[in-house]
């Protein structure tokens, strides 16, 4: 079974600010269990959501105009079957639960001071997809998960199947098509 790590540079004012101090072409990474990214999570900062502000776990809607004109690469992971729903079970949980959790703020901060925060109510985008594939026993970086950045996720070495502008990813869901995924995915639960 294949999940998708998705890094994407969505050029807002708060990407460019993270993209400063990183030094690396893209800001934000999401976890999708779908090639067509129709069932892609993330932590997000400043999205609009039901035209007011939302700060913390979030469903990525890539046909939003946030997307649209952005940057991004897609990697392809092998996962076995039993990692994959320990995965899924994982982010689920996150969803039913969203709620309770924030975006880390603080850890960001922690990142460029090379502390490990050991908070358990707030991840930023890459601890979350880190903590996700641990849940799956998947390690991607010798560190703890509240220091991973996007760059250790890409570091961990998997195939990449595109790298350009989101609207020109080759598989992505259109409005009609996405049915199937979503079936074959409530199956898992």
């Amino acid at each position: 079974m294949e999940v998708y790590l998705v890094f994407t540079d969505t050029k807002t004012s708060w990407a460019k600010l993270i993209k400063s101090y990183t030094r690396y072409p893209f800001s934000h990474v999401s976890l999708s269990f779908s090639k067509d990214l129709s069932q892609m999570y993330s932590f997000s900062f400043g999205r609009k959501q039901a035209g007011e502000a939302f700060s913390g776990f979030v469903k990525e809607d890539v046909t939003d105009n946030l997307f649209q004109q952005a940057d991004c690469a897609v990697y392809k992971w092998e996962l076995s079957e039993e990692s994959y729903g320990k995965v899924w079970q994982y982010v689920q949980k996150m969803e039913r639960e969203q709620d309770l959790f924030k975006y880390n703020f603080s850890g960001l901060l922690a990142v460029v001071l090379n502390y490990h925060s050991k908070r358990t109510d707030a991840y930023f985008c890459s601890q979350f997809v880190a903590e996700a594939l641990a849940a799956g026993n998947i390690w991607v970086a010798d560190k703890p998960s509240s220091l991973v950045t996007p760059r250790d996720l890409i570091a961990s070495g998997r195939t990449m199947i595109h790298n350009g502008y989101v609207q020109d990813y080759p598989f992505l869901c259109r409005a009609s098509g996405c049915v199937e995924t979503d079936l074959v995915l409530e199956g898992m639960e």
